[in-house]
């Protein structure tokens, strides 16, 4: 299990990551949410062991990750910008990963890359920045380690593939309890993939939550009524949103499903929806509870 606890990071008079605390569960997949700027790439760095904290600790297992040898070979890191030794190809970076990863899945690589139509033995440098981030996805999960890091891994990459880097991951976490931690500027890439969020906004957490918690107790609700309703209707639903655009309201309300059917049913509706809530909208609700506006947070 991951821990950080009042991790914090300066660069000079900059404080990129702010006396942050997170707990990460093995085997799950942690979504980092934030603006850029907001210090995700940085936090990632100190996760892996690259970067030391120059207050707190950041922890696995309750051992420091930085310079400890044996917790980096459980790491495996993909950055936002793509590094590989100049001139190499994936061969080559597949031959050096083998010495430093001993779990490494060389068949599995192998299926991989002929899988995403990429030549082994075509210089690195000649490819996209989509297959670039391809070729760090593969030699990623064929590391066999225990936690991989993603900057802004989905970035640049078209949908096909985008799916399919998913399905990866899932496989890895079903299959041997990988976790992976995934950082991104953008919800609905991870809807779709994580268990568990957290929002980093000027170098702090904001909060830290388990989907299926955020999402226990709160429905959005389409409702269309015969006639105008009084000024009083909605008294005693514990409402987090209401709009009403003419004769249709769109409400996110909290409490259970059974409850809010039987309420809405008792105005005699004409028309009557429950939606499921996305990530981007469950965002929405808990930050402006906390005092946020998630839409000048995040892109």
């Amino acid at each position: 299990m991951i821990t950080a606890i009042g991790a914090t990071k300066r660069f000079g008079a900059l404080t990129a990551v702010d006396h942050v605390c997170a707990e990460i569960k093995d085997g799950s997949v942690f979504g980092l949410i934030g603006s850029n700027g907001a210090g995700k790439s940085t936090f990632l760095r100190m996760l892996a062991g690259i970067l030391q904290p120059d207050e707190g600790r950041v922890a696995i297992d309750g051992d420091e990750v930085f310079e400890n040898v044996a917790l980096k070979q459980r790491c495996f890191f993909i950055s936002d910008e793509q590094f590989f030794f100049p001139n190499c190809t994936p061969a080559e970076m597949k031959d050096f990963y083998k010495r430093y990863y001993t779990q490494f899945d060389e068949p599995r690589y192998h299926k991989l890359m002929a899988g995403f139509s990429l030549d082994e033995n075509r210089k690195i440098r000649t490819f996209s920045k989509g297959m670039k981030k391809q070729v760090s996805v593969i030699c990623g999960v064929c590391a066999g380690t225990d936690y991989l890091f993603c900057d802004e891994t989905f970035d640049g990459l078209d949908p096909v593939v985008r799916q399919t880097v998913k399905s990866l991951f899932a496989e890895d976490v079903a299959e041997r309890g990988m976790t992976p931690v995934i950082a991104s500027h953008n919800l609905r890439e991870l809807e779709d993939i994580c268990d568990h969020v957290g929002l980093l906004h000027r170098g702090g957490i904001l909060f830290s939550r388990d989907l299926d918690e955020m999402k226990l107790g709160m429905f959005k609700m389409q409702c269309i009524f015969p006639g105008q309703l009084e000024a009083d209707a909605w008294s005693g639903f514990d409402i987090l949103r209401l709009e009403q655009r003419g004769s249709l309201y769109t409400l996110t309300a909290r409490g259970s499903r059974e409850e809010l059917q039987n309420r809405v049913a008792e105005m005699n509706p004409t028309f009557f929806e429950l939606l499921p809530l996305t990530l981007e909208e469950i965002f929405i609700n808990e930050t402006e509870v906390a005092g946020y506006d998630i839409k000048k947070l995040l892109v």
